[in-house]
């Protein structure tokens, strides 16, 4: 059963310590679609499943660009995408939204979704892989 919209933002309101709502769900939007731009295949398919369908459809519909950002370059991304955001909150952000996604799908999934993304993504999703 996929978490509903109000407990996966509450969720994401906890984590990312948001003011309310909207605040949350504005991070979780461009995250979400930005990630779905950086993953192909059935990973992006399955990971969109742990989500609320308001979130998945951003994720599983987002038109795959064909190699992946750097985590660099997509905090960088985000920063453009959130009015007032600088590196260090669009990566608040991003924790925010896919840690709350890696507690929701199997590990062995997230596992094959940072296969698929250059180093540096385990620490944005909150699974810091061993050196």
């Amino acid at each position: 059963m996929t978490i509903s919209r109000e407990d996966f933002l509450a969720r994401v309101v906890e984590r990312g310590e948001y003011r309310g709502d909207a605040e949350a769900d504005h991070a979780a939007r461009v995250v979400l679609a930005l990630l779905g731009e950086h993953l192909v295949g059935g990973e992006r398919a399955e990971l969109a499943e742990s989500l609320p369908e308001t979130y998945a459809s951003l994720l599983r519909d987002a038109r795959p660009t064909g190699e992946a950002l750097t985590a660099e370059r997509f905090v960088e991304a985000v920063v453009g995408w959130i009015d007032g955001a600088t590196p260090a909150t669009a990566q608040w952000d991003i924790g925010a939204v896919l840690s709350t996604l890696a507690d929701l799908a199997p590990d062995e999934l997230i596992g094959r979704v940072l296969d698929q993304l250059p180093d540096g993504y385990d620490l944005l999703f909150g699974h810091p892989l061993p050196a």
